[in-house]
């Protein structure tokens, strides 16, 4: 007979077991890029919300008193902390939150964003400017516009801009793409941003509420220093009265303006369900002649799962976010260009990004150097790296790629791929002499890639918070699968799946 009592001691102690490693998990501390101590000022570090002078520049005071209550961990301290104008802060308290299932918030690491004064730092908002130039661009026609011709030229001359590259030169091929295995295969956007998503009995085509073009925000001083302040502005959009598919960089950015943060990944992974995309070999149930899976290593399984590393993987960017790095907003850094460069202040900045292409563009549009936002309350209140979109891409297709065979074709699933049309109301046929080089793993890396850059797009981002963020959801996604491994009846020797890095890990 089998004894449910033993059974019960079993699973107490693999828990036990599992979370004494966590426990005693080998920790190396967070390193940071130095800038907070750096600057007394706190120029190079995230303020918004706070009391700002004219320069846009954080009142002291109030930079303490923030500091205060993030050093301190108390719940009252946080009510102590002065705000500008109207905008709260986002969470502060989730990045000391933990779980007991994989590793604990503070137990993973990001390493240092670029500096302030870094040619890195430089080469990342000439970026910034060129996406804002580049949003109603169609993907499809970077390489025939003359926009992204002259940012893929630009970005080419700074001495350590770290985008993808072709023979040592940024091309409109390689342009704003990610950096991941099968980013550069294939159309700009994932197929799993395009495709009829199943929905038990129902099908969910991918057009979306987008908004007009030509609409930018905060594109001068006084509405910029506004929203560092934390004035609450109108968040009503110029919607387009039609949905569409996502063709661009304005359309891309509205979608991770207003989507459920795990929704892109639930999508694929309902898509990939749908496909009946191969499973990873080592899921038991490929070899068993009389069962098969279902609330373990079965659709139901996968379908909580890929979801349930989200909150997670907020937890340990949030802890990154306010009690790390507090890393300054694409717009701040714009707006301290902008200063220097009409002599209000002088600030360390690189020549790289002050000699650019991209600055005399972005200049010669609006007659000055700040960013121009796609969101009309710009970023959100709270610090840029990491980046929770892109911490929880990492993490959820981490989890799809150990869940699904990667190096799978989309050609051999009968799947076409597709692009959007001109106009955005239908889908065409991708054309290009890749079509055929489509696989499952690299279309996951290219939705992570999509959805943590087109944070970028709206100019909230940098590069480096995309590519050390979906590492930093790659290292929570694998310690929860190390700790759900130890749970599980069956007979089970590991996922195998291909990191962000390249390398075949199995889990």
């Amino acid at each position: 007979m089998f004894s449910s009592q033993k059974r019960i001691q079993d699973a107490f102690q693999v828990r036990k077991n599992a979370a004494k490693a966590q426990r005693d998990a080998v920790f190396l501390g967070h390193p940071t890029n130095g800038d907070e101590a750096r600057y007394p000022s706190k120029i190079a570090s995230f303020s918004k919300g706070l009391p700002h002078d004219k320069l846009g520049v954080v009142r002291p005071e109030a930079y303490q008193a923030l500091v205060s209550a993030l050093s301190s961990g108390a719940s009252a301290n946080f009510e102590t902390i002065p705000l500008g104008l109207e905008r709260k802060f986002v969470n502060p308290q989730a990045g000391l939150a933990f779980d007991l299932q994989g590793p604990d918030s503070q137990h993973v690491m990001a390493p240092p964003p670029p500096a302030f004064a870094s040619a890195e730092e430089a080469g990342e908002i000439g970026e910034n400017y060129w996406m804002a130039l580049a949003r109603d661009v169609h993907f499809s026609d970077y390489e025939s516009t003359q926009t992204t011709i002259d940012a893929a030229a630009d970005l080419s001359q700074f001495s350590d801009f770290r985008g993808p590259k072709d023979m040592g030169q940024i091309t409109p091929n390689t342009l704003f793409r990610g950096t991941t295995p099968g980013d550069l295969v294939g159309p700009y956007l994932s197929q799993f941003m395009l495709h009829n998503v199943p929905f038990g009995a129902q099908t969910i085509e991918q057009k979306m509420k987008t908004v007009q073009h030509g609409f930018d925000y905060a594109i001068t001083y006084g509405d910029c220093l506004a929203m560092q302040r934390g004035a609450v502005v109108n968040t009503a959009q110029n919607l387009d009265p039609i949905p569409r598919f996502i063709r661009n960089g304005r359309d891309l950015g509205q979608w991770v303006h207003v989507d459920a943060l795990y929704q892109a990944y639930f999508n694929a992974c309902l898509i990939l369900l749908g496909w009946n995309a191969p499973l990873d070999a080592g899921n038991p149930y490929n070899t068993s002649s009389t069962q098969e899976g279902f609330g373990t290593f079965g659709g139901p399984h996968i379908l909580s799962l890929v979801t349930e590393v989200a909150t997670r993987a907020l937890k340990a960017v949030w802890f990154q976010k306010w009690y790390v790095h507090r890393r300054l907003r694409p717009e701040v850094f714009a707006g301290r260009i902008h200063n220097h460069r009409t002599g209000a202040a002088n600030y360390p900045i690189h020549q790289d990004i002050l000699n650019s292409g991209a600055l005399q563009a972005i200049h010669a549009k609006n007659n000055n150097c700040l960013l121009p936002m796609a969101f009309p309350e710009g970023s959100p209140t709270h610090p840029a790296y990491g980046a929770g979109h892109a911490t929880v891409a990492g993490a959820c297709t981490t989890i799809l790629k150990a869940w699904f065979n990667e190096d799978t074709r989309l050609v051999d699933l009968n799947v076409v791929p597709k692009v959007a049309s001109d106009d955005g109301l239908t889908l065409e046929d991708y054309a290009g002499a890749d079509a055929n080089q489509l696989t499952v793993g690299g279309e996951l890396n290219k939705v992570a890639a999509n959805v943590a850059i087109g944070r970028n797009f709206a100019g909230v981002h940098w590069r480096s918070d995309y590519t050390a963020s979906i590492r930093l959801g790659e290292q929570v996604a694998i310690g929860i699968l190390k700790d759900v491994k130890l749970a599980y009846n069956e007979e089970f020797y590991g996922f195998s799946l291909t990191t962000f890095d390249g390398e075949t890990v199995t889990v």
